[in-house]
């Protein structure tokens, strides 16, 4: 089992939602002024993040000296142990480049007013509904329990859209709780619970990003009943967060940071083996406590893993050729836009007031800052490097 990780509790989750408020986060933010004022203008990449595949591009450029080949100096890489240790690195400024789930990125710049942007994807897909095995069908999650990761992630979103199309309704209730018949009780759980969770059977399934998917396999404990990327065509799953300060104030540092994550992603898609290897507690830096193997489920898996799936209906779309985990820098607009109107939609835990004052246009446009990225694309060869088409938009494609 590879669940040595670091669980975080309730608390943590608490303590996020404390956070990402405007008096939470007051303490943290003055301290992130404090230290931009006084930072040297070369101060390094100091990377928080947690041991999840969406990290990939991030270790993997810290990994192959990426940050100091673009002209900036790196620290190692911090390990934490929760969303809300990330942010409260982030906030505090203890950090300065993180990934985050795309949909927190929403509720902190709009619900706390923190100063920071999105300034690229880290990565497409990469996350699944996992169930127990005696579960064959999502309708038959009727009357049970599902565990997301955080209410504002794109799991979250996803699996509640999967489930009304199943005929039933999305509720906020913790495992211990009964829900109706036609109802699915929604409980946030960490990661590293879920699939000792989903084996005591206090959950019938969850949603989650790799590896915790795979590992559920591993373990023999449940199925992959549906990859969130069969449902949302090339989705984000985490961003790469940076301080406005230092976009407004270090634009060529900014630019060289990038350009390292950039690079990473490139070469995190040519060579998926070696990534998982570097990636996995049998790495060099111990950068995740997950086998390799478990890893290569998720970066290189073998062909026939394919129609396995086709087969048990966990890819229903073929023809967009998704890969389980694929890597693409560019924040589409169209992406963030209907994010939004779909947070509008989803059951969320909180104050979600400032949701129904965002314009989904706005937000893509005031959220994101794409001058770095478009750069960075453009040095390695444009989108067709990355498999896209050379245009800058798109279409979301959301079926289920």
């Amino acid at each position: 089992m590879c669940l040595n990780d670091p669980t975080p509790t309730r608390r943590d989750i608490l303590k996020l939602a404390a956070l990402f408020t405007a008096a939470g986060a007051a303490p943290l933010l003055s301290a992130l002024s404090s230290r931009a004022a006084a930072q040297e203008p070369d101060a390094p990449v100091r990377i928080g993040y947690l041991p999840i595949t969406d990290a990939a591009p991030l270790l993997v450029a810290h990994h192959r000296g990426l940050f100091e080949e673009a002209g900036v100096k790196a620290d190692a890489p911090v390990m934490l142990r929760s969303w809300a240790q990330v942010i409260e690195a982030f906030l505090s400024g203890q950090v300065n480049v993180i990934h985050l789930l795309s949909p927190m990125t929403i509720w902190a710049r709009y619900g706390s007013q923190v100063p920071a942007k999105v300034v690229a994807w880290n990565h497409v897909d990469g996350s699944g509904l996992t169930v127990a095995p005696d579960i064959e069908d999502v309708s038959q999650l009727g009357g049970k329990h599902v565990a997301v990761p955080f209410w504002y992630s794109i799991h979250n979103v996803v699996v509640q859209r999967l489930l009304r199309e199943e005929g039933l309704t999305p509720v906020s209730a913790g495992p211990d709780t009964a829900v109706a018949d036609n109802e699915v009780g929604l409980v946030v759980m960490p990661p590293s619970d879920m699939p000792p969770a989903l084996a005591s059977g206090r959950i019938a399934g969850y949603i989650v990003a790799e590896p915790f998917n795979a590992l559920a396999e591993h373990m023999n404990v449940g199925r992959v009943a549906r990859f969130t990327g069969d449902i949302w065509k090339q989705h984000a799953c985490c961003v790469v967060f940076m301080h406005e300060h230092d976009l407004k104030e270090r634009p060529e540092w900014s630019q060289k940071v990038v350009d390292a994550i950039v690079k990473a992603q490139l070469w995190t898609r040519d060579h998926r083996e070696e990534a998982a290897e570097l990636l996995s507690r049998a790495g060099t830096h111990r950068y995740t406590p997950h086998e390799p193997e478990v890893l290569k489920q998720v970066l290189a898996p073998p062909a026939s893993a394919r129609e396995g799936y086709l087969s048990s209906g966990a890819i229903q779309h073929p023809e967009w050729n998704s890969q389980r985990i694929d890597f693409q820098p560019y924040p589409f607009p169209s992406y963030t836009e209907e994010l939004v109107r779909q947070l509008k939609n989803t059951v969320v835990e909180g104050n979600t007031g400032f949701l129904d004052t965002l314009d989904p246009a706005e937000v893509a446009r005031d959220l994101v800052d794409d001058r770095f990225v478009r750069r960075s694309i453009e040095a390695v060869g444009g989108l067709s490097a990355f498999g896209f088409p050379e245009r800058f938009e798109r279409d979301e494609e959301i079926e289920v």
